[in-house]
């Protein structure tokens, strides 16, 4: 055991050791990229061709890698994609980086999770450390991928070393990246947690912060998404009530700000988007149910989060009324698409359940994006339109992306409703009677 530590460790100090990633989207191109700047030899796995095409043509796909930085550890060769599960077999160590989205009842989908661990152990050798960076319930790595590995006649911790540590990406964050997030890890053994750890520490310059257990790296992951999802649902709650009360809600977290302690400003919204936030706590609900407990506020947050689509849209039919216009056949102009601000993210975006709700009650929706061009949503093609050819002639504008590069003075001038459901119009000084806020 100690020999194939010690090995893995070495290779890692001396740069030869060959790393996989598994899943190249939003997580895993980043962390292959760091890799490879880092010196190592990277190969990467998708099932999609169009992302091995693209990678190993040096093209970029994700917003938050330098278009050169990829096309150069290309060009050198310390970076390709394949197709082929087989590559395992090469390399010293994988990185598990793939989506575990939620089920039709709101149920964990470990489905890509447990076929990428049964590829892998199709190829799994002595010596190999395999890292699950995957968003989960507390228990995956050990309950579920370990038995996986083990069918082979392994034994974790002494013939190959297991590991969770969970990404930490935020889409168009411009000061925390990759490279300079801290990172927490916790292996199925001391051992494991070790060379983890040391992979970790060669390849970013964020703290590498090491836990007792995968369990507990997987549950301090799912209590960060918990913390926010919670708490942006206290303030859309607050936000409703606001509204009730005649009270400006983002005046009211604009004064609480001012306490130097004790309070931490959360901001409403249309509802909750991106790959975290909307989906994580209700891993930790599902498992909750294992030991007889029901996660009461989380379950009532999610149903706060998950009513803000509706509120959005009964707050436009009476700005509507009092212009003395139904919503059915009014032309809606959406401002944003995306999640948040400034991405061509759209993974859980808000926006579709308020664009459902809309049509639903019959508007006429079109939309704006910089960032997305077009998208699809139950069938339907959305194509962004020119917003100053627009905006005249729509009966309402809803703000539902804060994008930085909108000319929000011009937009309430050309308006003839504007609902906010961002603040992105503070600063606006003329026409300030036309904007009505969330």
């Amino acid at each position: 055991m100690s020999n194939l530590k010690n090995q893995l460790i070495n290779k890692l100090h001396d740069k030869t050791a060959r790393l996989g990633v598994v899943g190249l989207g939003y997580v895993g191109l980043p962390l292959a990229v760091e890799k490879s700047k880092a010196g190592y030899n990277v190969i990467g796995f998708d099932v999609q061709e169009k992302k091995i095409e693209l990678v190993n043509k040096g093209h970029n796909y994700i917003g938050d890698i330098i278009d050169s930085d990829l096309e150069n550890l290309v060009k050198i060769g310390r970076l390709k994609a394949t197709s082929d599960f087989s590559f395992v077999k090469d390399v010293d160590i994988v990185s598990i980086c793939v989506p575990t989205p939620l089920d039709l009842y709101k149920q964990p989908d470990l489905s890509y999770v447990v076929n990428s661990a049964k590829n892998v152990a199709k190829y799994i050798h002595r010596g190999m450390l395999i890292v699950l960076e995957s968003t989960t319930y507390p228990g995956t790595t050990e309950e579920v991928l370990k038995p996986i590995f083990e069918e082979k006649g392994l034994k974790c911790g002494e013939d190959f070393f297991l590991a969770f540590s969970p990404e930490r990406v935020d889409p168009g964050n411009k000061q925390f990246k990759t490279k300079n997030t801290p990172k927490v890890v916790g292996g199925c053994t001391p051992d494991c947690t070790e060379i983890a750890a040391t992979l970790y520490k060669n390849i970013l310059e964020g703290e590498v912060y090491t836990v007792s257990s995968p369990s507990v790296a997987e549950m301090e992951k799912i209590l960060e998404n918990t913390f926010r999802n919670i708490n942006i649902a206290l303030a859309n709650e607050m936000a409703i009530l606001c509204k009730r009360m005649g009270i400006d809600i983002w005046e009211v977290i604009e004064a609480a700000k001012t306490k130097p302690y004790g309070f931490m400003p959360f901001y409403p919204g249309p509802g909750l988007g991106g790959h975290c936030i909307p989906l994580d706590p209700f891993y930790l609900s599902w498992k909750a149910k294992e030991y007889d407990y029901h996660t009461r506020l989380i379950e009532t947050s999610g149903e706060i989060n998950d009513y803000m689509p509706e509120f959005v849209v009964e707050n436009v039919m009476k700005l509507l009324n009092e212009k003395k216009k139904p919503l059915n056949g009014s032309k809606v102009l959406l401002l944003g698409a995306a999640y948040k601000n400034d991405i061509d993210d759209m993974r859980e975006s808000p926006v579709l359940k308020v664009i459902e709700h809309l049509e639903k009650n019959g508007a006429n929706v079109i939309y704006n994006d910089p960032y997305i061009p077009s998208f699809k949503h139950n069938g339907k093609t959305y194509t962004s339109v020119v917003w100053e050819e627009e905006i005249n002639s729509s009966d309402i504008v809803i703000i539902t992306t804060n994008h930085s590069n909108y000319d929000y003075e011009k937009i309430v001038e050309k308006a003839n409703i504007i609902y906010d459901t961002r603040n992105a119009t503070k600063d606006v000084k003329n026409n300030r009677e036309k904007i009505n806020k969330l």
